[in-house]
């Protein structure tokens, strides 16, 4: 590492790119100067198919964790929701930011949201998401629904709402709320995260850095939220018992309250197009309590 300015490796989308300059603005408080690479991934280059269909874990990681493993970079910014559980050999997990809106968003032009229910989704409306887990919940609000696959950042997704190729489009908060995208023009619904179960660590951002660069990793330290990645490491650690990846239709949520007490929400399907089984779990301790997840997901 060099010792007077951290590379930090970083995709090239709007949202890469804003999650990267906060994590400069971050280290910049503590007087650490950075540098930003832009490296493009499988994600981002395979824009025809739909995330189940797309070959192996960590397509959005793959290419910037070589870049770290040749030392091309320090440390990579991701989106910790797009993490396999399992590290590279050579690279781990180093600190996590704070959490955004965890919740997924229905989002719609106004016109169209004159449907029954708080979703005001028409009947038969054609909902956009790439996702097996956002697809399994949203058919157990709504059978009737069709899902149809959506590929690209979150301003191509709008494009493609408001050029009428879906009715409705599935979105996670944090995104919008980063981006700060002009959402005059739509209906929006608001899943409540425990209702509509987000991915494990959905909001929150994680540094990468490899194994044996302690420099870095001390540095880190120095932004790294202890409380969040408390509440995270029991999302993922059912993720990791499942042995789930960004494919599995698997949703956990957890909360800790003022009195120190831990709730879990959990739902899954077997496949994006079967029962969802959903699962609320509340303990005085974190311990096993993913274990306990687990096993009543199972039975």
């Amino acid at each position: 590492m060099s010792t007077s300015t951290i590379r930090i490796g970083t995709r090239g989308s709007k949202l890469a790119l804003w999650q990267a300059y906060f994590t400069q603005e971050k280290l910049s408080d503590h007087d650490i100067p950075t540098e930003l690479k832009i490296i493009k991934t499988k994600g981002d280059r395979i824009q025809h198919l739909s995330f189940d269909k797309m070959e192996g874990k960590g397509f959005f990681t793959k290419e910037i964790e070589d870049a770290l493993l040749r030392g091309d970079v320090d440390m990579a910014v991701h989106s910790m929701k797009d993490m396999p559980t399992t590290q590279p050999e050579g690279l781990v997990l180093t600190a996590v930011s704070y959490r955004e809106d965890p919740s997924d968003w229905l989002v719609m032009p106004k016109e169209k949201a004159t449907g029954p229910g708080p979703l005001k989704l028409p009947p038969k409306a054609v909902v956009g998401t790439s996702s097996a887990r956002r697809k399994a919940q949203m058919l157990d609000f709504r059978q009737d629904i069709q899902l149809s696959d959506i590929r690209g950042n979150v301003p191509t997704r709008l494009r493609k709402l408001k050029e009428g190729q879906f009715d409705a489009i599935l979105l996670a908060a944090a995104g919008m709320k980063r981006l700060e995208i002009d959402l005059e023009d739509y209906f929006i619904f608001r899943f409540d995260p425990r209702e509509m179960v987000p991915a494990p660590a959905q909001g929150v951002l994680v540094y990468q850095t490899c194994t044996h660069d302690l420099p870095t990793r001390r540095i880190l330290n120095k932004i790294h939220n202890k409380e969040v990645a408390e509440i995270i490491r029991i999302e993922r650690s059912v993720l990791r018992l499942l042995d789930g990846g960004c494919q599995m239709p698997l949703g956990v949520y957890c909360e800790k309250d003022d009195m120190g007490n831990f709730h879990v929400w959990a739902a899954k399907a077997n496949a994006w197009n079967e029962p969802v089984k959903r699962v609320n779990i509340s303990s005085s301790t974190s311990f096993e309590l993913a274990e306990q997840v687990v096993e009543a997901l199972r039975s």
